[in-house]
């Protein structure tokens, strides 16, 4: 299910960082080794179909590389 962000994300929140990330070694392994953290948040997105949703969104994000991994967990509306 491909989507975009519409606006930025809200509510970010802190879910684990370092070794208390379960595929850490896959995240250093594929886009390079940084201090990683896992995030949640809430944010409107727009899917393929033109649809508009509000949505909780987790992903990874380390300094230097960015978000990755970005995921929709439930909807809200």
């Amino acid at each position: 299910m491909k989507f975009d962000i519409v606006g930025e994300i809200r509510s970010v929140e802190n879910i684990a960082s370092g070794r208390r990330i379960r595929i850490l070694a896959r995240l250093n392994r594929l886009f390079g080794s940084g201090n990683w953290r896992k995030l949640k948040g809430i944010a409107t997105v727009r899917f393929e179909d033109g649809t508009v949703a509000e949505v909780e969104l987790h992903w990874f994000e380390a300094h230097g590389i960015g978000k990755r991994k970005m995921k929709i967990k439930r909807f809200l509306e």
